[in-house]
């Protein structure tokens, strides 16, 4: 994928490996995240690494399966280490180039932060039936996690 560059600090963005399951799971469940379906959406996901060392994740459920919409989810990073944005992005870019049209995520600490990104507050019925089909939604995210949605349709700036 890519390697960022910031702050002398070298972080690499790639395709997570099955090996990296273990160590996104425990970087999940240090963050307090769901971790359910998180093996059946892993080859979907992305890590950044920093020397070597997993600093941050996130995952995309439902990519392209059943239609053009798709979760995001699972994102979580080292605490102190500011791998999110670009993790972020490399996500968006990947499902865009995979014919996502809209993106969605459940959060329940960070509505606030998402908006930088292209995200905005939706409500539940607005969501296409494969991602409410999703494991987040059927019950590894609470009812009362906050929708957001993004879109990445070519005629959105």
């Amino acid at each position: 994928m890519t390697t960022e560059i910031r702050n002398c600090d070298c972080v690499e963005l790639r395709t997570a490996r099955s090996v990296d399951l273990p160590g996104v799971l425990s970087l999940l469940d240090a963050a307090r995240l769901p971790t359910a379906g998180v093996a059946e959406a892993f080859s979907h996901f992305v890590v950044a690494e920093s020397e070597g060392r997993l600093v941050g994740a996130a995952g995309l459920e439902n990519l392209r399966d059943i239609g053009p919409s798709s979760l995001c989810r699972s994102r979580g990073q080292v605490a102190g280490e500011r791998s999110g944005p670009e993790v972020d992005r490399t996500c968006a870019r990947e499902a865009k180039q995979r014919g996502i049209h809209d993106v969605f995520l459940l959060t329940t600490t960070a509505e606030h932060y998402f908006p930088r990104f292209g995200f905005s507050c939706t409500n539940r019925e607005s969501v296409a039936t494969e991602v409410q089909a999703s494991v987040e939604f059927q019950g590894a995210c609470p009812s009362t996690a906050v929708l957001m949605r993004k879109s990445l349709r070519q005629d959105t700036p």
